[in-house]
């Protein structure tokens, strides 16, 4: 298996998986973001490949903002991370949070965030494998505003 960073060259690859995590994203503002990501200081993806297919990412940013259950700043924070259904259970995503930990360290943080679905419990599992520790758990509200809301 090689770990690869988000170029040009793994782009669509990146965005297919994308789609897959997050199925409600537009395709197109997710190709804006993630092209202005290649370039970006305070952000990384790394996309697992083997045998010439792209099956798994982690995608970490730098937060200078509050972080749940942290006390330093910048905190990197595991934006997203997918492996595709074949693959799983074969410590690729370890592997990918080893990398996201070490591109932590190297930007200066001695904290990494992220956070969960309450109802993903294979997601729970990998985080609680890593060596994520809980911080909490909310249940978050919207309303509308306005004469209906």
């Amino acid at each position: 298996m090689n770990v690869e960073v988000l170029s040009h060259k793994n782009l669509e690859s990146l965005l297919n998986m994308v789609m897959k995590i997050w199925p409600d994203c537009n395709r197109q503002e997710e190709h804006k973001y993630y092209l202005n990501a290649i370039d970006s200081k305070k952000e990384i993806v790394f996309l697992a490949e083997v045998s010439g297919q792209h099956i798994a990412f982690a995608h970490a940013t730098l937060r200078t903002d509050y972080v749940e259950g942290t006390s330093t700043r910048p905190v990197a924070y595991l934006e997203g991370i997918y492996v595709e259904p074949d693959h799983r259970r074969q410590n690729v995503a370890v592997l990918l949070m080893k990398k996201v930990e070490k591109w932590g360290l190297a930007m200066g943080c001695s904290e990494l965030g992220s956070d969960v679905e309450i109802n993903n419990m294979q997601s729970e599992s990998l985080h609680k494998k890593v060596g994520f520790k809980e911080a909490n758990r909310v249940i978050c509200f919207a309303k509308k505003l306005g004469a209906d809301g």
